[in-house]
């Protein structure tokens, strides 16, 4: 898999039918793989756009260890777990498409996870290997517990 990494911040005011306008800075390093896309939700105030290839690659790897697993018998006392793998798996992700300007339309279901209400701003974050969109609170509380760790970070993953 070819990684071309995605980087800056703007914020976007999302309008009255939930769409977005996607940076052409980040939306064409994300679209350089193909024109699908998925968006997932990330963490509550965050959805994150990855190129649909690398998700699904990333996805299938999973899903298959876990039914080999489950053939195997090995997951036994985690069928619980499995089930709520499965929940969160059936209402995580889908496929989306950036419409002309890289706009977005954040679905239904999508759009609470979200929690920015249509005419207000959104942060939308080049995240390395994916695009996120952020509710500004959000965004701001997750970057200030987060940016003491950018040199040890930099420095282990450039090691």
């Amino acid at each position: 898999m070819s990684y071309s990494f995605i980087l800056g911040e703007f914020a976007r005011t999302l309008d009255e039918r939930f769409r977005i306008s996607i940076p052409t800075e980040l939306a064409e390093p994300l679209l350089a793989a193909g024109a699908q896309t998925i968006l997932a939700k990330q963490q509550p105030g965050c959805l994150s756009l990855w190129p649909a290839a690398e998700w699904q690659q990333k996805i299938e790897a999973g899903i298959a260890i876990v039914e080999g697993k489950l053939r195997a018998g090995k997951l036994q006392d985690q069928l619980a777990d499995v089930q709520t793998l499965g929940r969160l798996l059936s209402t995580r992700h889908r496929p989306v498409q950036l419409a002309g300007r890289g706009r977005l339309s954040v679905p239904e279901g999508f759009r609470e996870f979200l929690q920015v209400e249509p005419g207000t701003d959104a942060m939308v974050v080049g995240a390395g290997l994916c695009v996120e969109i952020w509710k500004p609170a959000a965004w701001l509380a997750h970057l200030e517990s987060r940016i003491p760790e950018f040199g040890r970070l930099l420095d282990q993953l450039s090691a």
